[in-house]
């Protein structure tokens, strides 16, 4: 005789229970420590993470620390007093070709040739050949400055090296070995006094320099060549402001001692409010965390200002509006969008959608628009878009789940009260869903921020912080971005090096923000449902 499925799967169900209650559990029980044992195996995942990114990334401010204090007892950061206003100083001139090269195309586009061109410009070549000019004497004091405390930097870090040597031999037994070694004691004191020794000529170099900048800068503003010149404009005002605050570098040089210990905050604070990541360098590494956190946020916020209006719209649109036809055509092939690879993604940025945005900036009657024309093609606005377009699906696929499963008599109240289609959607549906909608939002979010091939290959990996006085034109500014620079530099780094424990800190930060993200949302969500309660 056959049994039918039905009795099947309840004879299967009753024995389970027959086996439960010989071990003295319920059914019930079983059931309750299956989940929470998945529950369990999450938190326990999550604690090996934290443990392991911990284990790795802590001892980062240690290293990071004794980094900082070589900086300081070796002089380098005496000489970046004097080197920090030069590099003021070069983006200054740097404006200066930026005008150049605009003045030399519109010249182009007015009928000249090149020729023609670059004689209509000699007045202004000779001006900034002057204006760069200025900053000679100084720039060549500086030069030696940074050969001689190179070389007690390099001293040190060899002295250090011979001393690791030295310990770890004795560790191993090996004290004939350790005790031929030959160490290198440095007397900073004698070290930094012949620094200051050689500096004593930048009051003369900055005097010189402040003079001849205000002069140019004057010269420049008689000129005919630069009247309506905006960028030319801004550099004159900059240029004011640098000769008036060179004076203040005297006093901070006065002020400046090799001895002061650093703090271990400083080494904290020098990471998470540091404005440059430089690895590798011959003058000092720095691990500073806000051009990849700025570069990150910017890219994600360009990516849902895109992504939620559109995957929200369209989910709507297929819950409330479509018809069987439209829905069984258009959600499909919104949700195949997740299956195209990421690397596929930023390919299409490098060879398409990265040209095709720069071409179009560049078209004449757009020059108004902030940021046009572009300088490059593989910037925020090419990854943003591109991640937009990864996370669409995901935003879409669950805010239309959350729509369609609003209790139907909701809808039906709604329309018997004499409420419109679009009063009941407005009014009823989406505050009803909007729970469901926040969480999809947020894990449209969490796949924008935790991408890594797209804006790896197609941000620009530059490590600035966007400049954000530009408004709408810091959209198209290269970045680099925290998933970016792991992906980026892991693979070469020394394990155990700083630099290898800075990209776990890096790791760290990034778990950090998501939690935090995560954790407010959920308030939100919870705060929602108790006021619609």
């Amino acid at each position: 005789m056959q049994i039918h499925p039905q009795n099947e799967a309840l004879s299967a169900a009753l024995k389970g229970r027959a086996r439960a209650r010989v071990l003295g559990l319920t059914f019930d029980d079983v059931v309750r420590y299956f989940f929470s044992g998945n529950a369990a195996v999450a938190v326990i995942v999550l604690a090996l993470i934290l443990v392991f990114l911990g284990k790795e990334g802590v001892g980062f401010f240690g290293l990071n620390q004794v980094n900082l204090q070589v900086y300081r007892k070796a002089g380098l950061e005496y000489v970046d007093l004097m080197r920090q206003p030069l590099e003021e100083f070069t983006g200054l001139t740097r404006s200066l070709s930026e005008v150049r090269l605009k003045r030399f195309e519109a010249l182009l586009a007015s009928g000249k040739d090149a020729a023609e061109a670059n004689d209509a410009l000699k007045d202004f070549d000779a001006f900034a050949d002057s204006f760069g000019a200025s900053a000679s004497d100084a720039r060549g004091l500086v030069s030696d400055l940074t050969e001689a405390v190179s070389a007690i930097k390099v001293r040190a870090q060899i002295s250090a090296d011979r001393e690791l040597e030295r310990a770890m031999l004795l560790k191993a037994g090996r004290k004939e070995e350790a005790d031929k070694l030959v160490l290198d004691t440095l007397d900073y004191s004698k070290e930094i006094s012949g620094i200051k020794a050689a500096a004593a000529g930048w009051k003369d170099a900055a005097a010189q320099l402040t003079t001849n900048l205000k002069a140019a800068v004057a010269t420049g503003r008689a000129a005919a060549w630069s009247q309506g010149d905006v960028l030319l404009a801004k550099t004159f005002v900059k240029g004011e402001k640098f000769a008036e605050a060179l004076p203040k570098v005297e006093e901070k040089m006065a002020a400046w001692r090799w001895d002061e210990p650093v703090p271990f905050l400083r080494s904290f604070s020098a990471f998470v409010f540091g404005r440059e990541w430089l690895t590798a360098s011959f003058w000092q590494d720095w691990y500073g965390m806000l051009p990849l956190l700025s570069g990150s946020l910017l890219v994600s916020l360009i990516a849902m200002i895109f992504a939620i209006p559109l995957a929200i719209s369209a989910a709507i649109y297929v819950s409330e509006v479509a018809s069987p036809g439209e829905k069984a055509v258009i959600k499909p092939y919104i949700e195949f969008i997740s299956a195209i690879p990421s690397v596929v993604l930023g390919f299409f940025g490098i060879a398409v959608l990265g040209t095709a945005l720069r071409s179009i900036s560049h078209i004449s009657w757009l020059e108004w628009f902030p940021g046009f024309p572009m300088s490059e093609r593989l910037n925020a606005l090419t990854a943003g878009l591109l991640l937009a377009l990864a996370s669409i699906p995901t935003i879409f696929s669950l805010a239309e789940d959350a729509l369609s499963n609003v209790p139907r008599h909701f809808k039906e109240a709604s329309y018997a009260l004499g409420a419109t289609r679009f009063q009941t959607l407005f009014r009823v549906l989406i505050p009803a869903s909007l729970s469901g909608i926040i969480s999809a939002v947020l894990l449209g979010f969490g796949r924008v921020i935790g991408e890594t091939m797209v804006v790896l290959l197609c941000a620009g990996n530059r490590i600035a912080i966007p400049d954000f006085s530009e408004g709408v034109g810091a959209f198209f500014q290269p970045v680099h971005t925290m998933t970016g620079i792991i992906a980026q530099e892991m693979g070469e780094v020394a394990q155990g090096s700083i630099h290898y424990r800075a990209l776990f800190m890096v790791g760290i930060i990034l778990f950090l923000t998501s939690l935090v993200i995560n954790y407010v949302a959920q308030r939100v969500v919870r705060k929602y449902r108790i006021s619609i309660g």
